[in-house]
């Protein structure tokens, strides 16, 4: 029992043991240097990424409340994967920044609580996972303690997410209500026609909805990323998001499968307004943060997409694309993270010319930029091409023509910030911003992922494989 308690559980207790230690270098305080503490953390998160590889075996403890599968160590490898490169790119900004250690404590708080999310077979466990994934993240948006829009995002964030919680907490109530357990297994043949499961499922529903900030319970989100320090903005964006799709596809299609003609038209309704609101409100940014805020929810649009096929082929290319989303995403924002900590600039205003002095973080803001616009031949377009294709197994041809047109929106204000980094003329452009070696390593590891992850038929074909 000893053996496969520390085998199935090894990604949890490792983030706990990374967590005590750091905190001990807090107290113990014999670390003088930042650079050091860094270097120090980078390497903690790569042997946690690299031990989340190998010797993963599926099975079940305290009787079913926690659970592992071969998906769900892959889920798990994703979001270990996204922390580690945005503690790569975090050197510059966190190398002068008295309160580092506290960062990457949150940091890892976080991405433990999203661990027992994901795992959870109980809606107790899930809870639990929820919040310790949650409230750090309203810490982490006010780290900039000195700046009043970090405080106010920090403020929105756990408002919101208090909110949304109490409605996902309310709708568990009735589940139990009506059902008398919490498990996952046992809740499922349960459910049936009764309007107050119904209501509960809606309820349910909507809090995931909120956290994922599809419209239209996405009012929030603009104004935390810009608030937030960009990197932070870049961990909601994408871990945060990550691991509630996650949580779509492994439990709650499961769950609530005795309501699948809601579960679509609930969908189709929110994949319709996400991704044409969230593209033409991008339309409107000047404010590099809040584009790619908005454009992260459009991205959500997508993902719902494929998922809302209820098939394996949609799991997988929901996983697949959010892979892709990782690299593409964390590749442009970490491109934003250099330049605002470097310069304090975050309008697409500012970028005008940045080429000329910049050429390697040019282009790999024009590859992920083209790769979340699913741009041909970059990963984003495979992915895209493979959430669309899953959408379009139910027939509904309205839905795959508006996502279509969608595209082509989200082309043209993408291709906006890549002229103005390319062609737009600028008499006092951007220095050239000397990143340290953590962020090119990271840019490079972005990059590399954007433009050639597609092209490996290998990878999607695994996916498919574990979802089956």
């Amino acid at each position: 029992m000893g053996t496969e308690f520390m085998m199935l559980m090894k990604s949890e207790m490792l983030l706990t043991a990374i967590i005590f230690f750091l905190l001990f270098l807090k107290i113990w305080d014999g670390v003088k240097s930042n650079t050091a503490l860094l270097n120090i953390a980078n390497v903690l998160l790569f042997v946690n990424l690299i031990v989340g590889l190998f010797g993963n075996t599926p099975g079940e403890l305290f009787s079913g409340m926690y659970h592992n599968t071969s998906t769900l160590f892959v889920e798990k490898t994703v979001l270990n994967l996204g922390t580690f490169i945005i503690s790569l790119q975090a050197f510059d900004w966190l190398k002068d920044h008295q309160h580092l250690l506290e960062f990457y404590i949150l940091l890892l708080c976080t991405l433990l609580g999203m661990d027992f999310m994901i795992s959870s077979g109980n809606f107790l466990m899930f809870y639990l996972g929820l919040e310790l994934s949650t409230i750090p993240l309203a810490a982490m948006c006010n780290y900039d303690l000195n700046k009043v829009k970090s405080s106010e995002s920090a403020v929105k964030m756990i408002l919101s997410s208090a909110f949304a919680s109490c409605i996902l907490l309310f709708g568990i109530s009735m589940l139990y209500g009506t059902t008398g357990t919490l498990d996952f297994r046992e809740m499922a043949p349960l459910l049936g026609s009764s309007k107050l499961q119904m209501m509960a499922f809606i309820f349910a529903f909507t809090g995931f909805a909120f956290k994922l900030s599809a419209v239209p319970f996405h009012l929030w989100t603009a104004d935390v990323y810009e608030g937030a320090p960009a990197l932070v903005t870049a961990y909601l964006s994408v871990i945060s998001k990550a691991s509630i799709v996650f949580i779509f596809i492994t439990s709650l299609f499961q769950l609530f499968h005795n309501y699948d003609s809601m579960w679509y038209h609930m969908l189709t309704l929110t994949i319709l307004l996400t991704i044409t609101i969230g593209n033409l409100f991008a339309i409107r940014q000047d404010n590099i943060k809040r584009f790619l805020a908005f454009s992260s929810i459009a991205q959500v649009g997508y993902i719902l997409l494929g998922i809302s096929s209820g098939s394996p082929m949609g799991a997988s290319s929901a996983i697949f694309f959010l892979i892709v989303y990782t690299f593409s995403n964390l590749g442009a924002f970490g491109v934003v993270s250099l330049v605002s900590a470097k310069t304090g600039k975050e309008q697409i205003s500012d970028f005008k010319g940045f080429y000329k002095n910049n050429k390697f973080a040019s282009w790999v803001m024009a590859i992920c930029l083209f790769s979340l616009a699913g741009i041909p031949p970059t990963a984003g377009f495979f992915g895209k091409m493979f959430l669309v294709t899953a959408g379009a197994a139910k027939g509904n041809y309205l839905l795959i023509s508006v996502a279509a047109m969608n595209m082509v929106i989200s082309l043209f204000y993408y291709l906006k910030v890549v002229k103005a980094i390319f062609i737009d003329e600028n008499e006092q452009p951007i220095e050239q911003l000397a990143g340290s070696k953590s962020m090119k390593l990271a840019l490079a590891i972005c990059f590399t992922g954007a433009a050639v992850l597609g092209f490996s038929g290998g990878l999607f074909e695994y996916i498919s494989t574990i979802t089956k």
